[in-house]
C-alpha cells in the first residue's frame, strides 16, 4: 500500500519543489535523481506486488479523500473555463460547464455510502506501472538535455522549464493514479489531470498553432469526459448506494449491468486514445516539444485510454456494441496507416503510426476474448518502448540537421552511427520480425480469425499491416542510405541526458523481445487467467525461432554501425549519362540535373484529408450505431 501512494504522490511532490526551485543546475540534478528513484520505486513496487499474488486495499478517511478531490476537480474547472472564456473558446467553455455540471448532478444522486476497495493491483496493473515509470521517467531525463536545445534553437520561447518539468512529474503521479484506482470516480479525478496537464504541455510555446491545437485537443477530451461522467449517472441511478463505482464490482454484474456504463467511459476511452474522429487533437500535439510527444503517445495519456477500454473488454465480448468498437479501432488502423504513407514529416509519421497501433488495441478490446486481450496487452507494452525511442531518436536528429524531414535523414547512420543503430532498432521493433509488435500483430490476427464476425477485422489487420510495411521500409532506407552528410559527425553535439534516456530504452527494446516469454509467462497469461480462466501464449518452438530470429535480425544494426567507416564512395551511374564532381548528370539540350533520391509519399493518390474525412465518417457512424444498440437495449 505504502509504494502504490507513493508512485501516485511523490511525483506531485516533485513537482511543487520544482515549481519553487529557481533556474539553477540543482533543478536538473533534482530531475534526474527524481526519475531515478521512481524508476527504482516502480521495479521494486512491480517486484513485491507479483510475489504477494496481487494487491488490494482502502485508505482511511475515504471520504474525506473523495471531498478533496471534488474540491480540485470544481478548481479545475474553474481555470478551464477561465481560460477558455479569455481565449474566446466559446465550445470549450460549454463542455467543460456540462461536465461539471453532470458530475455535480451524479454526486447528488449519490445517497448512500458504499464501502469498496479504492486500489486494486493487478499483473495489467503492474504492466501500465512499469510502462509509467521506466519510460515516463527516461523521457523525463532526456528532457534536461533536450529542452537547453530546444530554448537555444527557439529564443522567442519563453522558457519556463520549471512549469515544464512540474506538469511532466503531475503527469506520470495522475497515470500512476488511473491505473491503481478501482474507485471510478477517483480515476476520473486522475483522468481529469492527465487532460489537463497535456493541454498545458501542448500549449508550451504559446504561440498561435500551439493554442489553437492545446485547445482542439482540451475540447475533444472534455467531450469524453462528458461521457465518463454520465457512466456515474448510470450507475447511481441503477444503484444510489454507489456500490457499482468500484470497477471490479461493476465488471462483475456482467454486461447486462455494465454494457452501457462501460460503453460510456469506453467513449471516452476513444477520445483519450485519439481514435478516429478524435485522432485530429493527437497530430495537432507535435507542435509541443519532443519529450512532450513521446510521453504523450507512450507511457501517458493515449495509453489511459486504452487501459481503461481493455480493462472493459470482458463486459464487451460477444456483444454488437463491442463489435463496433472493434470496428472503430479497425478502420482506424487502415485509415492512419495510409496517411502515414503520405507523410515526409518524421513526427507526423509516428503521430499516425500511434494512432494506428492504438486502433488494433481497441479492435482486440472490442473482441473481448482471452486471445485478443492477451495481444491488446502485448501491443501496449512493445509500442510504448518501440515509439518512445523513436520520438526521442528523432528528437535529437533534428537539433542536429535542424529538420524533422525524412528526405533530409540520408546518410545518419555514417553521420550519427549510434543514434542512427538505435533509430533503426525502433522501427524495426515496430514491423520487423522478432520484434513485439509483429508478434503482438500475429496474435492480433489469430484472435480476429477465432472471433464472431472477425473476417472484417482480418481484412482490415492485413491492409493496413501492408501499408506500414510500407512506410517503416522506406523510412529505414534513407537512414543507411551514403550521402554527402556521410562525412559529417553530429553526434558529439548530444547531452549526456539524452544519450543515456536513448540508449537505455534500446536496450529495453531489445530487451522486451528477448524476455518475451517471461513477460508474458509472468505478467500477462496470470492476468488473462485471472479474467477469463484460459491462457493463451506461443508454443515452445515458436518461441526458439523467434530467439533465432533475434540473434540474426541484430546483425543488421551491428553490422552497419561496424562497417560505417569501411565504406567506398564511388560516382554515381546513371546508365551511361555523364555526371560532374558535383553530382550532377547531363540532361538533353546539355542542362545539367542535379540528382535526386527521395521516397514515393502518393499523396495524390492517398490524400490525407480525403482519407481522414472517410474515416471519420465511417467511425462516427459505428458511434451512433454503438448508442442506437444501447437505446435499444435499455428500452427492452
Amino acid at each position: 500500500m505504502d509504494l502504490t501512494l507513493f508512485l501516485i504522490l511523490f511525483p506531485a511532490l516533485v513537482a511543487l519543489v520544482l515549481m519553487l526551485l529557481p533556474d539553477h543546475p540543482l533543478r536538473d540534478t533534482l530531475i534526474k535523481a527524481a526519475a531515478l528513484i521512481l524508476i527504482a520505486g516502480s521495479v521494486i513496487f512491480a517486484a513485491l506486488t507479483l510475489s504477494a499474488g496481487g494487491l488490494a486495499f482502502s485508505i482511511e478517511n475515504a471520504g474525506m479523500v473523495s471531498l478533496l478531490m471534488q474540491v480540485i476537480e470544481i478548481l479545475i474547472a474553474v481555470g478551464l473555463l477561465y481560460l477558455s472564456v479569455k481565449y474566446r473558446q466559446h465550445i470549450v467553455t460549454v463542455l467543460v460547464i456540462a461536465q461539471t455540471g453532470l458530475f455535480l448532478y451524479a454526486e447528488t444522486l449519490l445517497t448512500g455510502h458504499a464501502t469498496g476497495l479504492g486500489f486494486v493491483v493487478d499483473e495489467f496493473s503492474v504492466i501500465m506501472a512499469l510502462i509509467i515509470g521506466i519510460i515516463g521517467s527516461l523521457i523525463c531525463i532526456y528532457a534536461v538535455g533536450y529542452m537547453k536545445d530546444f530554448h537555444a534553437h527557439h529564443p522567442e520561447v519563453k522558457d519556463n522549464r520549471r512549469g515544464f518539468f512540474a506538469l511532466l512529474f503531475i503527469f506520470l503521479g495522475a497515470m500512476f493514479g488511473v491505473v491503481f484506482c478501482n474507485n471510478l470516480m477517483w480515476l476520473f479525478f486522475f483522468w481529469e489531470i492527465t487532460t489537463v496537464c497535456s493541454f498545458l504541455l501542448i500549449g508550451y510555446k504559446w504561440d498561435a498553432e500551439s493554442q489553437k491545437n492545446a485547445f482542439w485537443a482540451l475540447l475533444l477530451n472534455v467531450l469524453g469526459g462528458i461521457g465518463f461522467v454520465a457512466a456515474f449517472v448510470v450507475i447511481l441511478n441503477a444503484d444510489p448506494n454507489g456500490s457499482y463505482l468500484y470497477m471490479d464490482a461493476l465488471i462483475a454484474a456482467g454486461p447486462a449491468l455494465a454494457l452501457l456504463p462501460a460503453s460510456f467511459i469506453g467513449f471516452a476511452g476513444l477520445t483519450k486514445s485519439a481514435q478516429m474522429p478524435f485522432s485530429s487533437w493527437l497530430v495537432g500535439a507535435m507542435v509541443a516539444p519532443t519529450p512532450v510527444s513521446a510521453l504523450l503517445h507512450s507511457s501517458t495519456m493515449v495509453k489511459a485510454g486504452v487501459y481503461i477500454i481493455v480493462r472493459f473488454a470482458p463486459i464487451f465480448q460477444g456483444t454488437l456494441t463491442g463489435f463496433c468498437f472493434a470496428l472503430v479501432g479497425g478502420v482506424t488502423f487502415l485509415m492512419a496507416s495510409a496517411v502515414a504513407v503520405t507523410q515526409s514529416n518524421a513526427k507526423r509519421v509516428l503521430a499516425y503510426s500511434t494512432i494506428a497501433n492504438l486502433g488494433l488495441i481497441v479492435a482486440c478490446a472490442g473482441i473481448g476474448t482471452y486471445e485478443a486481450v492477451w495481444a491488446a496487452i502485448l501491443l501496449i507494452i512493445f509500442h510504448a518502448v518501440a515509439k518512445s525511442l523513436l520520438f526521442l531518436c528523432v528528437g535529437t536528429v533534428e537539433h542536429r540537421i535542424k529538420s524533422r524531414d525524412i528526405e533530409d535523414m540520408g546518410g545518419i547512420i555514417a553521420a550519427m552511427p549510434k543514434i542512427g543503430v538505435m533509430m533503426i532498432i525502433g522501427i524495426s521493433g515496430m514491423f520487423l520480425a522478432p520484434f513485439g509488435m509483429l508478434i503482438s500483430k500475429w496474435a492480433t490476427l489469430r484472435a480476429f480469425v477465432d472471433a464472431q464476425h472477425g473476417i472484417i477485422l482480418v481484412a482490415l489487420l492485413g491492409f493496413g499491416s501492408a501499408l506500414t510495411l510500407f512506410f517503416w521500409t522506406k523510412w529505414m532506407g534513407k537512414l543507411i542510405a551514403v550521402t554527402g552528410r556521410s562525412s559529417e559527425n553530429y553526434e558529439k553535439e548530444i547531452s549526456r541526458p539524452e544519450f543515456l534516456s536513448i540508449t537505455t530504452i534500446a536496450i529495453l527494446t531489445v530487451a522486451a523481445c528477448m524476455l518475451f516469454p517471461l513477460i508474458s509467462l509472468y505478467l500477462v497469461e496470470p492476468y488473462i487467467i485471472g479474467i477469463y480462466g484460459h491462457a493463451a501464449g506461443l508454443g515452445q518452438w515458436n518461441v526458439v525461432i523467434m530467439l533465432m530470429m533475434l540473434v540474426l535480425f541484430l546483425m543488421l544494426p551491428l553490422s552497419v554501425y561496424h562497417f560505417r567507416n569501411s565504406r567506398t564512395v564511388v560516382p554515381r551511374y546513371l546508365g551511361g549519362r555523364a555526371v560532374n564532381e558535383k553530382g550532377q548528370f547531363l540532361g538533353s539540350l546539355g542542362r545539367e540535373w542535379d540528382i535526386e533520391m527521395s521516397n514515393y509519399y502518393l499523396k495524390e493518390q492517398m490524400q490525407e484529408k480525403g482519407l481522414a474525412s472517410k474515416g471519420n465518417l465511417v467511425c462516427i457512424g459505428l458511434i451512433v450505431l454503438i448508442a442506437l444498440t444501447l437505446v435499444m437495449g435499455v428500452a427492452a
